[in-house]
């Protein structure tokens, strides 16, 4: 069943093309920013080093998005992003290598990793699969919380219970005082509008 909400949007990437528009900057950082902050926790980046390396993600993305044209033959949205996370990765690890240049202390206990060894090497990335999953995980987060807020918050809460906390149909009756139709039904709508939303925000368009 469609979703007219979801037929009549526009790139996101053309509005971001014009700095003053702050709602459809906003939803571009809510959206992508929490990819990107995974992203850099995976490669081995602490909380506080991987909010820098996602902030200058963002701030590289927002000089350059309003330059960009999509163009399949020379890459997807994704990997354009995933580029630049990945660089801004790799530009903080060694920061971090820089400023660690000095006489690290020995192992406080026997047998525990010394400190030069707990560094991360700075060209040392999640493999391509870690990174597949944790952008189309993002995107799946970032599209449930977005169709949450714009459908029925009854049928996203039957949803919820059935899909994603995976309760059984006749659980969510019950709790509910639904029918078994009416669970049915929230499944397979915010489903659709769910797989809908994850393949926009692939392409870089949001509402």
């Amino acid at each position: 069943m469609a979703v007219p909400w979801l037929e009549t949007r526009t790139s996101l990437i053309v509005r971001l093309r014009h700095h003053a528009d702050v709602t459809s900057w906003e939803q571009f950082v809510d959206a992508y920013g929490r990819i990107l902050h995974t992203l850099a926790l995976r490669a081995g980046l602490g909380p506080e080093d991987a909010e820098d390396a996602t902030q200058d993600t963002l701030a590289t993305l927002a000089r350059l998005l309003p330059e960009f044209r999509y163009n399949p033959a020379r890459g997807s949205f994704k990997s354009w992003v995933l580029t630049i996370a990945r660089s801004k990765i790799i530009d903080t690890h060694r920061r971090r290598h820089t400023a660690a240049r000095f006489e690290p202390p020995p192992p406080s206990q026997p047998g525990e990793t010394s400190f030069m060894d707990r560094i991360p090497d700075p060209a040392q990335l999640p493999p391509d699969e870690v990174v597949e999953q944790t952008w189309r995980q993002g995107l799946i987060e970032a599209a449930r919380e977005h169709v949450r807020l714009q459908l029925s918050p009854r049928q996203y809460q039957i949803y919820d219970l059935h899909v994603v906390q995976e309760w059984s149909v006749d659980k969510v009756t019950e709790a509910l005082q639904v029918s078994a139709n009416q669970v049915y039904l929230a499944k397979h709508r915010v489903g659709e509008a769910i797989a809908t939303e994850v393949a926009r925000l692939a392409q870089g368009d949001l509402d």
